[in-house]
């Protein structure tokens, strides 16, 4: 294995339209260069890297690895080894192939953001909805990175501003959600909801989750918000467990911005972002949630429906079903 120092040559690319993979990766000309990461906490995904690495250093592509996860990965010298994910080490990678469950797949996110490398994820965990493939399709994911065969869709993100007495105090950025949320379990947080700086409700509940069309199937969908198909450009609210009698999800514009106000006198909160990034929240303070200004790029294999994702992923009834008269 080898250790890559300095800045590598080339460019990550930015986060452009939606296209083709001959425009989404590194240029034709020189090495392709796809970075791994793995969960190599679970068995599965060492033993699915090493036939991800073999298949492609097959080909005569080159594969980077963070070199604190090689450790635990049976890799071969070629492979490139950096020591932390910042976005220059994905300088010259066309791809960003993920082994994981759902929370690898939002680490994952994480870095094809910083970097503009779209995203492959290969599903190692239970649902999955950032994946594009299962354990079982190692051969052909390979197959089709090899030969560029997958397109490249952009996913919106979420811009999250946190002020304390006017101040900002705090940013951050969100591909599913950002979860306002208690921190003490016998007494509900006290907040009022804005919506394009008009107040919409107060309440006292167990939190507020702001979530794009990509989060309405993961923690919004738990509190009883709606499924948005991706392409779908919205954003949504949703109460958790509110005390009150109108506390339904909100569907708005992307072009909104939502707030969530924690009153005086309530206990503290905290904002979750995806579930990993977090942020204590004083009485006080304030949430401010608006269309993110980079999204997220994920690459595609399947034309496949979100209908029959869906339906695949929850694995819904759907026997009896005849389609429409031909």
């Amino acid at each position: 294995m080898t250790e890559l120092s300095g800045d590598p040559a080339g460019s990550a690319g930015s986060a452009g339209s939606a296209g083709s993979a001959g425009s989404a990766g590194s240029a034709d000309q020189g090495q392709r260069t796809v970075f791994l990461l793995a969960h190599t906490g679970r068995p599965a995904a060492i033993r699915s890297a090493e036939l991800v690495v073999q298949g492609l250093l097959k080909h005569g592509l080159g594969v980077r690895v963070l070199r604190h996860e090689a450790v635990d990965l049976p890799l071969p010298p070629e492979v490139e080894l950096v020591a932390e994910c910042t976005p220059e080490v994905f300088d010259g990678c066309e791809l960003l192939i993920v082994l994981g469950g759902d929370g690898t797949l939002l680490r994952g996110a994480e870095f094809a953001r910083g970097s503009g490398v779209p995203m492959l994820g290969v599903n190692l965990g239970r649902v999955g909805f950032l994946a594009e493939a299962e354990r079982d399709d190692l051969d052909k994911v390979v197959d089709r990175v090899v030969a560029r065969s997958y397109e490249v869709e952009e996913r919106m993100t979420l811009d999250v501003v946190v002020r304390t007495n006017g101040d900002v105090v705090h940013r951050d950025w969100a591909l599913n959600e950002a979860a306002v949320q208690k921190v003490s379990p016998e007494r509900m947080l006290e907040v009022v909801l804005e919506i394009d700086g008009r107040p919409v409700s107060g309440f006292g509940c167990d939190g507020i989750v702001c979530a794009t069309p990509t989060g309405s199937t993961a923690y919004a969908f738990s509190a009883g918000g709606p499924v948005v198909w991706p392409e779908v450009e919205a954003l949504l609210m949703v109460p958790i467990s509110a005390h009150a009698l109108f506390a339904k999800p909100l569907v708005t514009s992307p072009d909104s911005v939502l707030a969530v106000e924690v009153q005086t006198g309530t206990p503290h909160g905290v904002l979750w972002c995806d579930g990993r990034r977090t942020v204590e929240l004083p009485a006080g303070a304030r949430v401010e949630v608006r269309r993110g200004t980079v999204p997220v790029r994920l690459a595609r294999l399947h034309h496949a429906s979100f209908t029959d994702r869906l339906v695949a992923k929850f694995a819904l009834p759907v026997s009896g079903w005849r389609g429409a008269p031909h």
